[in-house]
């Protein structure tokens, strides 16, 4: 059985250069925080002495130079505030999420509702490795999930209807990918080119281009760091609830199967990642996996795109 050590032991903890001092990083999932959750912080954070907080790039927010003496007391105050202690040691960190369909013209996916559930779901899990979770709307991929340990990317797949493209040229113009041109008066998709970033979808005039909807590519082993490694595409599921899913099990199969002291990255061959993942795929049901170009199987090369 675990053994709770104390709070001075817990992640959230950071001893600063100056041992005298350290920082307190709280858990605010997908970054999303309240008015007054933040006017909260501000006066926890003049309360214990310190005259700035500092923004994370995991989403959270740190309080430097607080008292070790008064950690009981901070952390209390922080979680009364609805802002707990955080997360940094070998465990699951802060899911960060970009803001997905709910603002951004290009989100495919609501990010910040699938962050949410997966905090719920895994985080502060005490791991062998640091596992750190991004979830982004779109191939723009600004959470930078692929170079998480686990990240989850909104795509959706472009179909048009079949004989109705005018030829007008839209979806040639906004699409960043080179992947779309006119030939023979309609439009031809390079299949080889495209990320399913949806953004030819959006754009048609004529509400000719359609999508099965949006599905969720996870990828596991990313890092950024001292030597930056993508991460490896595991599965691609249709619904947040089959992504929630994948990522509790990735976080369970990481926990039983990694040693501690190498980066996820650095040892998925190890861990037999391929195995892993043909496994996963197999215990999906078929109305949650995506395979593309499933639901376009019937429109013949020349008019899918």
């Amino acid at each position: 059985m675990l053994k709770d050590l104390g709070v001075h032991k817990k992640g959230g903890v950071i001893t600063e250069r100056n041992p005298e001092y350290c920082t307190i990083r709280t858990r605010i999932p997908a970054g999303m925080i309240t008015p007054e959750q933040l006017r909260g912080i501000a006066d926890i954070a003049e309360r214990y002495g310190t005259d700035a907080v500092q923004m994370t790039v995991r989403q959270t927010i740190e309080l430097p130079h607080m008292p070790p003496e008064q950690l009981d007391a901070i952390t209390r105050d922080l979680s009364t505030n609805g802002t707990p202690l955080g997360a940094e040691r070998d465990e699951v960190k802060n899911v960060i999420a970009c803001t997905g369909n709910q603002r951004c013209i290009f989100g495919n996916i609501d990010a910040v509702a699938l962050a949410l559930e997966i905090d719920k779901r895994v985080f502060g899990r005490e791991m062998p490795v640091k596992i750190r979770i991004a979830v982004s709307g779109c191939p723009n991929a600004c959470t930078s999930p692929m170079l998480n340990e686990i990240g989850v990317m909104g795509k959706i797949e472009p179909i048009r209807v079949p004989g109705m493209c005018t030829g007008c040229g839209t979806c040639v113009e906004y699409c960043k990918e080179d992947a779309i041109a006119i030939k023979k008066g309609i439009s031809v998709l390079d299949s080889s080119k495209c990320i399913d970033c949806g953004v030819c979808i959006r754009s048609c005039p004529y509400d000719l281009l359609k999508s099965s909807g949006p599905y969720y590519l996870i990828t596991v082993g990313g890092n950024r760091g001292r030597h930056p490694k993508v991460g490896r595409e595991l599965v691609a599921v249709r619904s947040s609830r089959a992504a929630s899913d994948v990522v509790e099990k990735v976080v369970s199969w990481v926990y039983r199967k990694a040693w501690s002291g190498r980066l996820l990255a650095d040892q998925l061959d190890d861990l037999q990642f391929e195995q892993f993942a043909a496994e996963l795929r197999s215990q999906i049901p078929d109305e949650d996996l995506f395979r593309t170009g499933v639901i376009a199987e019937d429109i013949s090369a020349d008019t899918a795109i």
